[in-house]
């Protein structure tokens, strides 16, 4: 059985105008016009990397279509919903938080989150064994009322939702590794007791404010809310330390029907919007815990959706590791970026980053037992 794989060329053609990276042009302020950090550049080239190495004959390719609106109503409010599709109706505009777009923009963000519901159902009816959806634009930033950093439509707490809703699921949990906190899934899950949402993300990156180590989740969602604040500078030895000290312990206490991994790239070692030091390799052994830990507690089943990552030079290396982990089939291609990051001073364990481990393992007592 294939690993299966989602992407769709109209993700490319999602328009961030032309910002400064993540600036407003503005020649007042002398801002001048330039590229938006979430533009399809890094997206594209992994997919190329897939065609070009001939990798992609190894992946089940799944069709996606835009997701259904009372899917994405399960999740956003009608008030929301319904901005967007004028914006969108109209010349585009902004759906809050730093979230251009252009025409037709919400049209993509529905293809976006429907080919992640897509890959759920074939996780789900066991058509493949797990899977990566390379969509875009990405969603765990995106609150229920408001998009924010790049997201519309938060892609995985529609899919976790519609595991339980559609697939039976009983318990949903969300591992997110992008550098940056996944504040979405866990203001939108904040009180829910079937969705454990675990972001290990770069300490007050973005949103500002958002992700402390306290923030354990209220009412019958306390305890199914973890963040690893890592510090700036964290490598392969904090990650993996925050993995086996907090993340898989969790995810077995949780005791999940499905894992679902929001797959940001932005930690790697020459993102332009994180200051971590992860490359392909590590991304790799953090992909076969999670493939162990979905053995052991659900059939295997696991799948990821993807989020950040704005280095076109380490993107594609990264993601590629991820898809040859989940499938177990080597490519054959040498990572040229990984060695010069793996290299990078201060990548084994340090105090400092271990103490914040200790601290968010510390909440595992809170997180419900379902062994």
């Amino acid at each position: 059985m294939k690993t299966g794989f989602v992407w769709d060329e109209l993700y490319a053609w999602h328009d961030t105008k032309h910002y400064a990276g993540v600036l407003e042009p503005d020649p007042a302020l002398f801002i001048e016009p330039d590229e938006h950090h979430e533009n399809p550049k890094t997206k594209r080239r992994f997919k190329n990397l897939l065609d070009a190495s001939g990798f992609i004959k190894h992946l089940n390719v799944l069709e996606a279509k835009p997701a259904d609106m009372n899917k994405i109503l399960r999740v956003h409010t009608p008030d929301y919903i319904k901005s967007l599709e004028e914006l969108s109706d109209n010349n585009g505009g902004d759906a809050g938080g730093l979230t251009p777009f252009s025409k037709g923009g919400f049209d993509i963000a529905k293809l976006s989150a429907g080919g992640c519901l897509a890959l759920l159902d074939a996780v789900m009816t066991g058509a493949v064994k797990n899977g990566y959806a390379l969509n875009r634009p990405p969603g765990h930033h995106a609150e229920a009322d408001t998009g924010m950093g790049f997201c519309l439509l938060s892609n995985g707490s529609i899919v976790a939702r519609s595991a339980i809703a559609d697939h039976g699921a009983k318990r949903v949990a969300i591992v997110d590794w992008d550098v940056h906190h996944g504040n979405g899934p866990e203001k939108i899950f904040w009180d829910s007791g079937d969705v454990l949402t675990i972001s290990i993300h770069q300490d007050n990156c973005f949103p500002p404010d958002s992700g402390p180590v306290e923030a354990i989740g209220a009412g019958e969602g306390i305890g199914c809310n973890l963040n690893i604040p890592l510090p700036p500078g964290s490598g392969r030895g904090a990650y993996l330390e925050a993995f086996d000290k907090v993340v898989i312990p969790a995810l077995h206490k949780f005791n999940p029907d499905i894992i679902l991994v929001a797959s940001g790239f932005d930690g790697s070692g020459y993102d332009p919007l994180g200051r971590n030091m992860l490359y392909g390799e590590i991304y790799g052994k953090l992909t076969a815990l999670l493939m162990k830990a979905a053995d052991e507690l659900c059939g295997g089943k696991l799948m990821m959706t993807h989020e950040g990552g704005y280095s076109a030079m380490t993107v594609p290396f990264c993601g590629l590791k991820v898809l040859e982990t989940l499938s177990q089939i080597d490519s054959g291609v040498v990572d040229p970026v990984g060695p010069l990051i793996a290299g990078m001073g201060w990548q084994a364990l340090q105090p400092h980053q271990a103490n914040v481990i200790r601290g968010a393992a510390e909440n595992l007592r809170h997180v419900p037992d379902h062994r």
